[in-house]
Parts: C-alpha cells; sequence; structure tokens
C-alpha cells in the first residue's frame, strides 16, 4: 500500500511506498456518482477525505467564495471513507478551506484528487473547468493533485467503475515519480468499456474543443436570449493531444502548471518598454 512521503528535491515532491490520505472533491456535488464511486475504490487501500459542494459547480473556474458566508457540515462518512464534509462553496473553496481549516493536521492529504467528472475536461476548455481548478487549488498548496474525468455525459455509477479502478492502478505506477510542484495531471478516460481502452497517451493539452457560437432565439414573452450552440472542432488524429488521444481510444495524461509568467517574452519586452531609463515614465 502506498503514501506519499513529501521530500524536497528540487522543484518536486517524491512519491514513495505506504498508506496514503488522499482528499476528493469535485465539481459535480457530492451526491455525484462520479465521486462516490472513487471514494467507494480509493477508500479499500487509502484513508479518504471527502470534502465537496453541496450542488453541481460545473465550469466554475478557479473560483472562491469571498463575500458570503462559506457555510460547512460533516455529514456522515460513506463507501469506506474516514470523513466526509458538504460545503456551499465552490470546487476551490472545498480544497481551500479543507486544508486550511477543516482537516487537522494528523489528516493533511498527500495527494488531492477532484473527480470523477462525468464529460471530459481537455484542450484549453479546462480554463474554465470546476474539475481542473480544484485540483490547481490543491497544487497551490503545494499537494500533488490529479483532476479525473470521463469523457462521457453519462452519469450512472457503473460508468465510471473502470475510471475508478484506473486512478487506483496510477498510484501504484507513480511510485518513485518527482511530482513536479505547482503543477497536476489533468487525466480524461475515453467513454468505452475496458477492453476497449488502447492505452495510455502522456499529452500537450489541444485547442478548444468547441467553437464559439451562439444562438439567438426569442422566448415566449419575446425577450431575446442566447443559447451556447458551439460545434467540435476537429483535431489532427496523429498529433499529441488530450484531444486526439481521447479520440484514438486513450487515456490522455496531461501534465499542467499554473505558472503562468511567460518568461521567454519578458527580456524582450523590457527591452521595447524598459530601454535605458524609459521605464520610469512618471518622471
Amino acid at each position: 500500500m502506498f503514501n506519499l512521503i513529501v521530500l524536497l528535491k528540487k522543484d518536486s515532491i517524491v512519491m514513495k511506498g505506504r498508506n496514503m490520505k488522499i482528499l476528493v472533491s469535485n465539481d459535480d456535488g457530492i451526491a455525484a456518482n462520479g465521486i462516490r464511486c472513487l471514494t467507494s475504490t480509493l477508500a479499500k487501500e487509502h484513508d479518504v477525505y471527502v470534502i465537496a459542494p453541496d450542488r453541481e459547480r460545473s465550469a466554475a473556474g478557479h473560483s472562491l467564495t469571498l463575500h458570503t458566508p462559506l457555510r460547512v457540515e460533516e455529514v456522515e462518512a460513506y463507501n469506506g471513507v474516514k470523513r466526509a464534509w458538504v460545503t456551499t462553496g465552490t470546487p476551490g473553496d472545498c480544497v481551500k478551506i479543507g486544508i486550511n481549516a477543516i482537516l487537522t493536521p494528523e489528516e493533511q492529504p498527500d495527494l488531492v484528487i477532484s473527480g470523477i467528472n462525468h464529460g471530459p475536461n481537455l484542450g484549453a476548455d479546462i480554463l474554465y473547468s470546476g474539475t481542473v481548478s480544484c485540483a490547481m487549488e490543491g497544487a497551490m498548496l503545494g499537494v500533488p493533485s490529479i483532476a479525473m474525468s470521463l469523457a462521457s455525459m453519462n452519469y450512472e455509477y457503473e460508468h465510471f467503475e473502470y475510471s475508478a479502478k484506473f486512478v487506483n492502478l496510477l498510484l501504484k505506477k507513480l511510485k518513485g515519480f518527482n511530482f513536479p510542484k505547482k503543477s497536476i495531471l489533468n487525466i480524461n478516460v475515453p467513454a468505452l468499456d475496458e477492453e476497449d481502452i488502447a492505452g495510455v497517451a502522456i499529452t500537450e493539452l489541444g485547442r478548444k474543443m468547441f467553437t464559439d457560437n451562439y444562438e439567438k432565439r426569442i422566448d415566449p414573452r419575446g425577450k431575446v436570449y442566447y443559447w451556447m450552440a458551439g460545434e467540435l472542432i476537429t483535431e489532427a488524429e496523429d498529433s499529441n493531444t488530450d484531444i486526439a488521444a481521447v479520440k484514438n481510444n486513450k487515456i490522455s495524461i496531461t501534465p499542467v502548471t499554473y505558472e503562468m509568467t511567460k518568461e521567454d517574452v519578458m527580456a524582450n519586452l523590457e527591452n521595447i518598454l524598459c530601454k535605458g531609463d524609459s521605464c520610469n515614465w512618471f518622471n
């Protein structure tokens, strides 16, 4: 059985053996079948804690609750988890308040897992994803984190069973992996039976999955409204992107960082804007 021993090694955290403490959250709400299937599977080998929203918070992005009270209620532990809480907040809230205020020092997680989301989180669309942002919050707090999605809109319990099984296998495979700080692993599983999965692909993010099209409509009272009606963007099957991998029946694993500074542009920008004393614009 496995655990994360946190060792400083350059900018990474090394995964090593023993039973893990895992904090699980999501953006589909605590009652979603994805999180229930995941926690049931993980709890067989690890100490699992659940802190999840009280309702669906899909496409919440990396938002936090700042101007209203954030309510937290401990609920009956289920599926073998150690403890469980429900919050009125966003996915990011759940991880942030969980690590900083709810979990005791003895319960602090070795790993954060967000999911299993019903629906893909691929390409640039992860910028809007509550699932990915939930994992990103864990990374921002210095905890190795994984975002897990099933590329299907089906939400019956049995549809998530293979994805949950894959996560358990992945944790064993990651023993010794230097988990980079400020980063997560974003994983998408094709909506297929286990025997039809063609393998695993380590990928880069693709483009947006859908075009930004809106349909203008009129409601029964004559008022104008808009309905997002984007179409799926075609991606080359031989490209090394997460979108292409899932299309080719492979599980995509994409390392993603929240470190957004474009360092290779800084020197050029400084040369243009700050040459000599030109950055001192206001004197």
